[in-house]
């Protein structure tokens, strides 16, 4: 699969990857240290949980008007100005945050990004053959992949200045780089037929006749239970990444006392691994057989969780091992995940159904930075387990997705002929 991955690239998914690194490069480096900065500001357990979960608040509002803007706007000039208020703006207030309130306000103007987030995915899909997707969601964890190469920059960094001056200047230099690579990707992509086409309906219909559809979007969805299947796999997994993103670092560095500099080690050893299964184990996965990859990625993950809670060590062998099995599991799950989501949505409501299914993804994830932040206090070891219980519940549904998918490809519908 890796070795026919480049040619398949068509149109916008060569311009809008071209310029990722500038964006995953230096969030994988202050990504890994976020919590660590807001709690040696000050910010308790507590108080992190609530700036998370303000944020993801914020995220459903703005995944609620997300669909109508990206069609309102266009996908290019949707990307570009929520893109720039909702990482270049808020980058910058979280370099120069000094208490609670910076925290707060920049987790408000982040909460923007599901804007950009459904407009960037409708602009390498609706250009793309379903059966590239992917390819292309493959490609994609690659470049996310090598950026978590550069996390130990973070860490020289941080162990050069401190926690908070190195994660200042990591905060400011991501400024830069995440501008320019906005206004690039802008440059050299191009509008989408479907992007010109929902401009020009929705300019029409203006926002209250959209808000219709869109709930007629969300019914649909609701009498589909097949899609609900795959979208209930895609909300655990955002569940469970938001909860282990907020307190992995935490629970390593505040309950198994490992330094701080250590630990954006693991996020490099991460990529390599990952780099090494797309190498060496993806191309041997047929495309018939995504869903069984899923799932064994589903349990590698739980497993690596299982290992830091049954037996808390700080020896870096033991960490080293649950971040290989993680990584493995990630990869042969995620890019798999993302595109059965996708190719499960018709093309022409993508943009509706995208961000229905964004909206229902926070209000499940929204609640999990609090209950982190409780479950945290009363013993930090729960968080990871509720991230481990996120993957087996996933892979029950998956399961019963998989079995649902094959009975109907067994057995289809016969048409309805007259009498």
């Amino acid at each position: 699969m890796a070795r026919s991955l480049f040619p398949r690239l068509q149109g916008n998914s060569r311009g809008c990857l071209a310029f990722e690194p500038f964006f995953l490069i230096p969030f994988s480096m202050f990504s890994t240290y976020a919590t660590l900065y807001m709690y040696e500001l000050g910010m308790t357990e507590l108080n992190i949980g609530w700036i998370t979960t303000i944020g993801l608040i914020v995220q459903v509002f703005s995944s609620l008007l997300s669909g109508y803007l990206t069609d309102r706007l266009g996908r290019k000039r949707a990307i570009l100005y929520f893109d720039l208020l909702s990482w270049s703006l808020a980058t910058l207030l979280w370099a120069f945050s000094q208490n609670l309130w910076f925290f707060a306000a920049a987790a408000v103007i982040n909460g923007f990004q599901r804007v950009p987030h459904v407009a960037f995915y409708c602009l390498i899909v609706e250009d793309t053959r379903p059966s590239d997707r992917t390819y292309v969601f493959t490609l994609l964890q690659i470049i996310s992949v090598i950026g978590g190469l550069f996390a130990p920059l973070g860490g020289l960094l941080v162990n050069q200045y401190g926690m908070v001056q190195g994660m200042r200047i990591m905060y400011v230099l991501a400024f830069f780089f995440m501008t320019f690579q906005f206004v690039g990707r802008h440059i050299t992509t191009r509008e989408t037929e479907a992007g010109i086409k929902k401009r020009q309906e929705t300019r029409e219909m203006g926002l209250k006749q959209s808000m219709v559809e869109y709930g007629g979007a969300f019914r649909e969805l609701w009498v589909d239970s097949n899609l609900l299947l795959i979208f209930g796999v895609y909300i655990l997994f955002n569940f469970q990444a938001t909860l282990k993103t907020t307190y992995l670092s935490l629970y390593l560095a505040d309950y198994l006392r490992m330094d701080s500099g250590m630990i954006s080690l693991f996020p490099a050893v991460s990529s390599v691994i990952m780099l090494l299964t797309l190498w060496l184990l993806m191309p041997k996965i047929p495309d018939q057989s995504a869903n069984r990859s899923m799932m064994a990625g589903f349990g590698l993950s739980a497993l690596s969780n299982v290992m830091l809670v049954v037996y808390p060590s700080s020896s870096l062998w033991w960490i080293g091992f649950s971040t290989v099995l993680a990584a493995v599991g990630l990869m042969i799950s995620s890019p798999y995940l993302e595109a059965a989501v996708q190719n499960a949505i018709d093309d022409d409501k993508w943009a509706k159904v995208f961000s229905m299914l964004s909206v229902l993804i926070l209000l499940f994830t929204a609640p999990a930075g609090i209950i982190g932040g409780w479950a945290y206090k009363l013993d930090p070891r729960i968080p990871l387990w509720l991230v481990t219980a996120a993957f087996a519940v996933s892979y029950l549904l998956l399961h019963l997705y998989r079995r649902r998918t094959n009975r109907n490809a067994n057995h289809p519908q016969q048409p309805q002929t007259g009498g």
